[in-house]
C-alpha cells in the first residue's frame, strides 16, 4: 500500500468530533512509541509530510505477530517532533526507532500487508541498550581554590574503559563554598580518596535500592564531590531529645526544607562531615553555574551509582520529545496526610521536618520515587533513564532504579538488601 493509500485509509476512518479535535490539539504527548496491554501507541507518526497520532491493536493469537489499526488522529497544524525518536511510515514499512515497554526500549519495523489490512513484524525486535559510552568519558578538571575555608585544588578525572566508567578525585569542590567550620557545622573540608566505578551500560532493576550514608554512596557530581541527601540527625518520639549527628531517635531530620534545625549548609546545599568530606544535600548551585546551567538547556551534573546520568533542575516538558520546551522538573512527593501518633508534635516540629513526613505520590510531579524518569536528553537523543536534582523534595534521589555494582567508594547495599523508607 502506498503512502497515499495509507493516508486515504486513515482519512476514511476519521470520525473524531470537533470537541475531541480541540482537546487533542491542546494535549501534550510523549513522542516515543509505547506498548501496553495489547495496544501500540504512536503519539507521533510521520506519513509523508503529515503527522498522525495512531494506535494499533495486537491481533490475538496471530502468528506471525500482526497488529490492526485501532484509532488515529491527524494533527491539523505543524507539530515539531524529535527526528531521532519519531516513527515513520514509508514504502509500506512502519519504522519505530524507540518503543517503550515494561521500562525497556526496543527498535522494530512493521510491514503493512494491504490485502489483510494488518501490520506485521518485519524483522527481529532489537533491544536497545542504555549505553552511556562516549558521554563525558574524558571529563578532567583541576581548579585551584583560594577561599577563606578552602585552599586545596579540586581534582577530578573521569574515564571510560571496557564496561566501566571510572572516577578518581580528591572530593574537593571546584566552586565557592561557605565558611567551614561554622557555628552549626564544626568540620573543615579536607582531601578525600575517591575511586569509583560505574556501569557504562546501566540496567534497570526490578526494585529500587536505597543508598546514602552507611548504605553506600548514591552518586557523585562531576567534580568528584559525593551526593548524600539524608542526614544522621534524629529525634525521639517526644521530640525532647534530638541530635544532628549520630542520634538514636526514630525520626530522621531532613537537612533542607525545614526551619527547626540548622546543619550549617552553604548556598550549594552542602556541608562537611566529621571526616572532612564536603557533600551535597541538594542542587550544587556553584557547580551548576560553572557548567552554564540555565532554563534554556538541560545540564548533566553527575552519575548515579547504577550508571544512569543526573541532570539539574530543568528537563523537557514532554519526556520523550527534545523539541518540547524546557520546564522546571518537580518531584512526586507530598506531605503525609495521616500523622503518626508516635511522631513529635507538629506544633513543635512542622510537617516536613522529618524524612517520614514525606510520601511518594505517583503522578503528582514529573518523576518516580527515585527522582528519575525515562526520556530524551541532549546527550541521549534516543532516550535513557535519568535522575534530577530538584528544588522540590527529595532534592537529590534517595534510591536508584538500576542495578548497583560493588565499587571501592560507592560501596553497596548491606547483605539482604537495604531497609526501605528509613
Amino acid at each position: 500500500m502506498t503512502e497515499y493509500g495509507i493516508t486515504s485509509k486513515l482519512t476514511s476512518y476519521l470520525f473524531i468530533s470537533l470537541v475531541l479535535n480541540v482537546f487533542l490539539a491542546s494535549t501534550t504527548f510523549a513522542s516515543s512509541a509505547k506498548f501496553a496491554g495489547d495496544t501500540l501507541s504512536l503519539p507521533y507518526l510521520l506519513v509523508g509530510n503529515d503527522l498522525y497520532n495512531v494506535s494499533l491493536r495486537l491481533v490475538k493469537n496471530s502468528d506471525p505477530l500482526d497488529l490492526k489499526l485501532l484509532s488515529f488522529y491527524k494533527y491539523s497544524s505543524q507539530v515539531p517532533v524529535a527526528a531521532n525518536t519519531t516513527p515513520v511510515f514509508s514504502g509500506n514499512v512502519l519504522s519505530i526507532p524507540v518503543l517503550r515497554s515494561a521500562n525497556k526500549s526496543y527498535q522494530l519495523q512493521l510491514d503493512y500487508i494491504e490485502g489483510q489490512e494488518v501490520f506485521r513484524l518485519l524483522d527481529s525486535v532489537v533491544v536497545l541498550k542504555n549505553s552511556t559510552d562516549g558521554v563525558m568519558c574524558n571529563y578532567i578538571d583541576s581548579t585551584p581554590n583560594n577561599q577563606q575555608s578552602l585552599t586545596i585544588t579540586s581534582k577530578s578525572e573521569w574515564g571510560c574503559a571496557g564496561e566501566k566508567r571510572t572516577l578518581n578525585a580528591n572530593g574537593i569542590p571546584d566552586h565557592d563554598v561557605g565558611v567551614f567550620p561554622n557555628a552549626n557545622n564544626p568540620n573543615a573540608i579536607s582531601k578525600q580518596s575517591v575511586s569509583a566505578e560505574f556501569p557504562l551500560a546501566p540496567v534497570g532493576a526490578t526494585d529500587p535500592t536505597q543508598l546514602g550514608g552507611p548504605r553506600g554512596v548514591i552518586a557523585y557530581v562531576l567534580n568528584g564531590v559525593k551526593v548524600d541527601a539524608g542526614t544522621a540527625g534524629t529525634c525521639g518520639d517526644s521530640g525532647a531529645s534530638c541530635s544532628l549527628a549520630g542520634g538514636q531517635g526514630s525520626w530522621s531530620i531532613e537537612a533542607l526544607g525545614q526551619a527547626h534545625f540548622d546543619f550549617g549548609d552553604d548556598e550549594n546545599h552542602a556541608h562537611v562531615q566529621p571526616g572532612g568530606a564536603y557533600h551535597y544535600h541538594g542542587i550544587p548551585e556553584g557547580f551548576v553555574t560553572k557548567r552554564g546551567g540555565n532554563s534554556s538547556e538541560m545540564t548533566l551534573i553527575g552519575w548515579a551509582a547504577d550508571g544512569f546520568p543526573i541532570y539539574a533542575r530543568y528537563g523537557y516538558s514532554v519526556a520523550g520529545d527534545s523539541s518540547s520546551s524546557l520546564k522546571l522538573i518537580q518531584g512526586s512527593y507530598k506531605l503525609v496526610g495521616a500523622v503518626s501518633d508516635s511522631r513529635p508534635s507538629v506544633s513543635l516540629y512542622a510537617l516536613g521536618t522529618f524524612t517520614q513526613d514525606w510520601e511518594y505520590s505517583e503522578g503528582l510531579g514529573d518523576l518516580d520515587e527515585c527522582n528519575g524518569r525515562w526520556g530524551v536528553t541532549p546527550e541521549f537523543p534516543q532516550g535513557i533513564y535519568h535522575y534530577y536534582a530538584t528544588d522540590s523534595y527529595p532534592y537529590f534521589q534517595r534510591c536508584v532504579s538500576g542495578v548497583v555494582e560493588m565499587s571501592p567508594t560507592l560501596g553497596g547495599p548491606p547483605p539482604g538488601g537495604p531497609p526501605r523508607g528509613q
